[in-house]
């Protein structure tokens, strides 16, 4: 009877600790650091002097018996919510990815010469060039595809949004607190619930971006709608402006710097969440970051980086210059760049050939 004992406690410390190989426990210690600490915790009284040795609230077990409670009862709703995204996301995709690369890089160095001007064109050009030529195109198209498909949502979410809220300061005290919680919460506490909810891969990436990038484009919105001159607010009033003509046609119109420096300040955070999301099996360039740093390959991991930086100057350039005003970048936009160039070809074109039948017409 006493020979079996020694086999019982053996199986009840492998039982209690399934990682450790059953031949290298000791059945006589039988794990007493794990039961003494266990006896000592629950035998201590509270001390008025250290109350916080011990948890008070049990905050972790109500998260996770409510991420059970939904991921049960509305995980259908969670899928759908991910039709739009994967669908966008799958046409951005797949229309960088397969473009050849020499037509991607000229038209990204058009849009760069018509928005921002020759110098940004170049930059542009020379920049994408050298993407591919460190052996991150495709990386780096899969990335662009990922901005872009947050950089849309928030733009669809936060501008009629931050709308309703310039114009409601009710509702703007309930939502700024939420607005105040997305901003400072660090982006590693957004991966475990959406993990939970809607699973891994790219469009739970594109999600957990949006919630992460959306707070700036919401408040530089309600800043700029509500920095418009009150002067040029009753003058659209005294000649009979609706609500709606008020919005579209002066007060949008006049926040629009502000709110462009909004969509920039989301860009950025959405590109800075890139090599977070791909700890939730994100793919392109912060996957490239995570697997050079999980390898110890400094190589890839720069490769990655370098990818990111050189698209996160493209971008930002490219939206600082459309927050500029006409008066600011001298002139309408179509007078400048490659279709500025086009217009005036054309039209001399165009002006020499009515020059040469009018003198046909004047020697008949």
């Amino acid at each position: 009877m006493s020979s079996k004992t020694p086999q019982t406690a053996s199986d009840q410390a492998t039982f209690s600790d399934p990682w450790i190989n059953s031949a290298t426990v000791d059945p006589s210690s039988n794990n007493d650091w794990l039961d003494t600490s266990a006896t000592e915790i629950s035998s201590e009284h509270f001390n008025i002097m250290a109350p916080f040795q011990h948890k008070l609230i049990p905050f972790d077990s109500w998260v996770t018996h409510a991420i059970d409670w939904l991921v049960l009862h509305f995980r259908p709703i969670f899928q759908g919510v991910r039709v739009p995204v994967d669908f966008i996301l799958n046409g951005f995709e797949q229309f960088l990815v397969s473009m050849p690369a020499p037509v991607t890089i000229l038209i990204f160095a058009l849009l760069a010469w018509q928005l921002a001007g020759t110098g940004i064109g170049v930059t542009s050009f020379i920049s994408l060039i050298l993407i591919g030529a460190i052996g991150a195109w495709s990386e780096a198209m899969i990335t662009l595809a990922l901005v872009l498909t947050a950089l849309l949502f928030c733009i669809l979410i936060g501008l009629p949004l931050a709308i309703w809220l310039a114009h409601s300061e009710r509702v703007a005290r309930i939502v700024r607190p939420l607005l105040d919680a997305m901003q400072t919460t660090p982006a590693f506490v957004y991966l475990v619930p959406i993990v939970m909810l809607f699973g891994i891969g790219n469009v739970p990436g594109v999600m957990v971006t949006i919630i992460f990038a959306l707070p700036p484009i919401v408040r530089l919105t309600i800043l700029g709608i509500k920095q418009v001159p009150a002067d040029l607010i009753e003058a659209a009033r005294s000649f009979g402006a609706s609500p709606r003509q008020m919005l579209f046609k002066v007060q949008l119109p006049l926040a629009m710097p502000t709110i462009m420096a909004g969509v920039n300040q989301t860009l950025m955070l959405a590109l800075s969440m890139v090599v977070i999301a791909s700890m939730i099996a994100v793919g392109g360039l912060g996957q490239m970051v995570l697997r050079g740093i999980g390898r110890l390959d400094i190589g890839l991991a720069a490769v990655g980086g370098a990818g990111i930086v050189i698209l996160a100057i493209i971008l930002d350039r490219l939206t600082q210059s459309l927050g500029k005003n006409s008066r600011v970048r001298g002139g309408l936009w179509y007078h400048s760049g490659p279709i500025g160039l086009f217009i005036t070809l054309f039209a001399r074109k165009w002006a020499r050939k009515s020059s040469c039948d009018n003198n046909v017409q004047t020697d008949k």
